[in-house]
Order: C-alpha cells, then sequence, then structure tokens
C-alpha cells in the first residue's frame, strides 16, 4: 500500500452509504469467509482448557467488524467432536451430535470452544446481518468405542474396482461407535458395519489396507469420482449411503443439525467420495423439513477438489445443480501464475474454470486450510499475485467469492519441524471488500488484451452509480497501462477516477465517452472508482 491520503476514508464512506447484502442464491454481491486455516488455535492451552481463548469467542468478538467491512456470510469449521478431541480441526469425525457439550476424546469443548460459545457465535453473526454456513462431513468417521469381526476383502490401493485375488478374510473392523460419553441424548442410533462400505485398519492385526466389507449392502458405491478406478473409500470408517438405516440417520441428524444451530448453509467436505445423488437428495431433505433463520434459501457448496473442470461440470449437473462448488481450478491457474514470474498469460486465467463456464454455481477463493504451507494440497498462490487473485474473485460479476481467514489477518504456526508465517492481507483486502460493495455492479466490460496486462470495468447501475476499472499487471519489471471505457455517457460532467488501493497516484480523467488510461505498477493491481461518488 503506497503513502497517500488514507484508505481508511474509502472504507468509512462505503460502510456509512451501504446496507450489509446477504449473499448467495439470487443475493447479489456477497462474499463469504473461511473463518479458520488448519492451524487455528485451540481452547486447551498447555495441560487446560482456557475460556479466554478458541475460534467460537473470537468469532462472536469480530462478526460485527466483519459485517461492516463487506463480509455476508462465515464458513464456520466442523462443530462436532473429532478424533482428535481438542486437537481435531474436525474432519477425522466421531460423533456429530457433540457440539462440545459431552465429555469425549478427552474433553468436553471441541478445538473451537464449547456448544454454549458456538452458540453465542452464531447469535452474534446473525445479529449482523451475517449468514453462517456449517461445515459438514458426511463421507467418514474415526475414532470407534469398539471393533466388530466382519468380513471383508482387500482392493488394490490404486484400483479400488479390482480385489486382490485370494484375499477375502474376516477382521476386528474399528466400526463399532455407541458414543458412551453422550449415552443415548438427541439420538440412540449405533453405527455398525453394515453402516459402511470399508476401513483401512485391522484392529486384530494391526495391518492397514483399503478393506471392502463383504455385507448386505454391496461393497464400493458406484457413483463417485474414478480415480483409482473408485474412490469411494478416502479413510476411516466409509460411511455407506445404501443402507436405508444410514440415510435415515443423515437425515435426522441434518434437520437437528440446522434447527440446533439456526444455520443458513452447508460446505460440504469430500464430495466426490459420495454418492452424487444421495448428496443432492439429502440437501432436498433439509431444504423441504427445515426453514433457514434468515428466510433465506439453505445455501450449500461442495469441495469436489478436482482440476478437471468436465468433472466439476458433471457433478453439478448430476445433482440437477443443487449445490455450488469451491473453483478449484482457478485456485490452481493462481497457483502457476504466483510461480511464473510473470510468465502466466493472464488472458487465460479463466481458462478452464468454473468461473469461466458456469459462474452461478462456482465459489472462488484464493487459498483454503488444505492449500496452505505443510498440508495435504499444499498450492499456496504466492504473496505477490494474491492481491490481484484476490481483485479477480472480488471486483468481477463471475462466482460467489471465500475470503481465507489466514489471508485477511495472517497466520504464524510451526509443524514437521517447520515455521510459516503467512502474511496478512487486511489492508489490501479492506478496500477492494468496500469497492465490491458500493461499485461492483452493473455491466462488466473485459479489456483481456494482453498477456501481462488486463483489466475490467464495471458501469454500476442505478442504486450504485459510479462504476470501477481494475487494472492487473503481472509483468515484475514494468509498470501496466490501458485504455479501458466504463459504457454510456458522460452527459457533460467531468469525472476523475482515484485509485483506492495506491492513493498517492494521480487521477484518471474521463473523457466524453467515458474511457480513460488507467494504469498500475510493476507486478500490482489498482482499483479505481470515481472520486466525487467518494466525497473526494
Amino acid at each position: 500500500m503506497s503513502a497517500g491520503r488514507p484508505v481508511l476514508n474509502f472504507i468509512a464512506f462505503v460502510a456509512a452509504s451501504t446496507a450489509v447484502a446477504s449473499p448467495p442464491a439470487g443475493r447479489e454481491n456477497g462474499v463469504m469467509m473461511q473463518t479458520f486455516h488448519w492451524y487455528t488455535p485451540s481452547v486447551k492451552n498447555g495441560a487446560r482448557i482456557d475460556p479466554a481463548r478458541g475460534l467460537w469467542n473470537e468469532i462472536a468478538r469480530t462478526a460485527p467488524t466483519l459485517a461492516k467491512k463487506g463480509i455476508t456470510a462465515l464458513w464456520i469449521p466442523p462443530a462436532y467432536k473429532g478424533l482428535g478431541g481438542t486437537r481435531d480441526v474436525g474432519y477425522g469425525v466421531y460423533d456429530r451430535y457433540d457440539l462440545g457439550e459431552f465429555d469425549q476424546k478427552g474433553a468436553v469443548p471441541t478445538k473451537y470452544g464449547s456448544r454454549k460459545e458456538l452458540e453465542a457465535a452464531i447469535r452474534a453473526a446473525h445479529r449482523a446481518n451475517l449468514d453462517v454456513y456449517g461445515d459438514v462431513v458426511l463421507n467418514h468417521m474415526l475414532g470407534q468405542d469398539g471393533g466388530e469381526d466382519a468380513p471383508v476383502v482387500r482392493v488394490y490401493g490404486n484400483n479400488r474396482n479390482a480385489e486382490i485375488p485370494g484375499s477375502e478374510t474376516r477382521i476386528f473392523a474399528p466400526t463399532l461407535f455407541t458414543f458412551p460419553g453422550r449415552a443415548g441424548k438427541y439420538s440412540t442410533f449405533t453405527w455398525h458395519w453394515t453402516d459402511f462400505t470399508g476401513v483401512d485398519y485391522d484392529l486384530r492385526s494391526r495391518e492397514s489396507a483399503v478393506y471392502k466389507f463383504r455385507g448386505p449392502y454391496g461393497g464400493f458405491q458406484e457413483e463417485v469420482d474414478h480415480e483409482f478406478g473408485n474412490y469411494d473409500y478416502l479413510l476411516g470408517a466409509d460411511l455407506n449411503f445404501r443402507n436405508p438405516e444410514v440415510r435415515a440417520e443423515l437425515d435426522r441428524w441434518g434437520a437437528w443439525f440446522m434447527r440446533t444451530l439456526s444455520l443458513d448453509g452447508f460446505r460440504l467436505d469430500a464430495v466426490k467420495h459420495m454418492p452424487f445423488t444421495e448428496v443432492a437428495d439429502w440437501l432436498d431433505t433439509l431444504r423441504s423439513k427445515v426453514r433457514s433463520t434468515l428466510n433465506t434459501p439453505l445455501f450449500a457448496v461442495g469441495e469436489y477438489w478436482s482440476g478437471d473442470l468436465a468433472r466439476l461440470s458433471h457433478y453439478i449437473h448430476v445433482t440437477r445443480g443443487k449445490l455450488s462448488l469451491f473453483d478449484v481450478p482457478l485456485h490452481q491457474r493462481f497457483h502457476q501464475a504466483g510461480d511464473s514470474g510473470g510468465r502466466f498469460d493472464l488472458r487465460t486465467i479463466f481458462d478452464g474454470t468454473l468461473a469461466g463456464t458456469d459462474p452461478t454455481h462456482a465459489v472462488t477463493f484464493v487459498e483454503n486450510h488444505d492449500t496452505q504451507p505443510l498440508q495435504s494440497l499444499e498450492s499456496p498462490v504466492a504473496d505477490w499475485f494474491k492481491p490481484l487473485a484476490y481483485a479477480l474473485i472480488l471486483l468481477r460479476a463471475e462466482g460467489y467469492p471465500c475470503l481465507f481467514y489466514a489471508d485477511y489477518y495472517g497466520a504464524t504456526y510451526t509443524d514437521r519441524g517447520r515455521t510459516v508465517k503467512l502474511p496478512k492481507f487486511a489492508s489490501t483486502l479492506d478496500p477492494m471488500l468496500a469497492a465490491r460493495r458500493r461499485f461492483a455492479w452493473g455491466r462488466q466490460h473485459d479489456y483481456f488484451d494482453h498477456p501481462d496486462v488486463i483489466g475490467w470495468t464495471r458501469e454500476g447501475d442505478p442504486k450504485h452509480p459510479g462504476g470501477l476499472a481494475v487494472l492487473l499487471n503481472d509483468h515484475p519489471s514494468y509498470p501496466g497501462a490501458k485504455r479501458m471505457c466504463l459504457g454510456g455517457e458522460t452527459g457533460g460532467r467531468s469525472r476523475e477516477f482515484i485509485d483506492v488501493l495506491h492513493t498517492d497516484s494521480p487521477r484518471v480523467s474521463l473523457d466524453a465517452r467515458n474511457c480513460g488510461t488507467f494504469k498500475t505498477g510493476p507486478a500490482s493491481v489498482s482499483v479505481w472508482v470515481d472520486a466525487r461518488a467518494i466525497g473526494w
């Protein structure tokens, strides 16, 4: 951020002049925030639970401020008890009914706090007119309460459709979930091996392999991603949606979860590993039975981790468009562009992406908890390119953008003997969020006509006049410039535009055709808005 007139003036103007919008389907210009990262601190401080710590308490404190900044929805992490107790990020699912209420897996609270603190955080978010999306993991369970003798056959790890000859046997499977700490409260359902398609461990022999159950509901489910032949099995005890008792329990739990927490939507984990139509049917059931707190359509976004646009499009088709998907191909292109040192052709940045082909089902993002350094899908976007990437998701018409906690606030953590420090970009993202709320409206005109320098303009609309112009340059050494037009006529009124990211830059005067020459520095992005519209 260059020195100059404080950007805070621009942000304050937007906060005072516009109402906070509520996002997704049917509601324009929403922005969700992923409120956590993989290394979010736990409520457990050493050997004790610290009531001053915890993500739920943080969300309760920060919700009003985030709403004023332009965030309209919060994606919270899995809220139920995981295998690792207060160390579990939430994806090692143990008990979906334990929201930090029962003494299980070594503590009463989850990593993020108690049930009471969770409910208080959601109430605070709703008071700030923020939607809340719960992270839902329906694919697997871990941390069993006991084992069961079960018939299995081993399959090849790289071809799950091929059974290993002569490998039929019986194992002591980690599939008994009785939840003694909860003692039947909320649900008396207990899980057994017939509720799962397979496991990856034999408690008796202590041998790891991919074991497929021989049971009344068959083996691996077919309507899944075809990586490894059949990618139904991911980890732990894999849920079997063929079992009607499993489907009924998931329906009961989903309705309970939504009603208990007054959720406005879901982020669905690992959807490529679950039968596609079963996920769509589950959402249909909840949408028909439960109304969200803010009387808006139940929003859902799935994590289908694939850079293959055809696979994502196929999923959206099969699920009848019942949920959006994270735009993984776009993230991967951001990663490639950042690593290219300015040699990426920016004209192609949306090629092969959901935002470029099906923007109404695209949730766009720059980073998440899986792509951050030291994680399983590590593919961080270079720091220099992140402002450019965020401009591409926040200031264009395509997609529903998702802001990552660690990009906004920064983060420092240590894992596997390595310390990582992620810088915070709040000072850059705040004016972008403000520009989105106030000026990123109306028709969009693209100027994707140079490999290093691209831009676009938005005309504005009657409720949001002024318009904006955005210019990106990925060349590391040379500044960029481009003549761009905002459309329409000036009506004889002189218009000057100011760069809200570099407020000491010279203003741009538009001519009678609403056109001007906009500039930005090397490896940089500039966001230009009507100076008179913000009172400058």
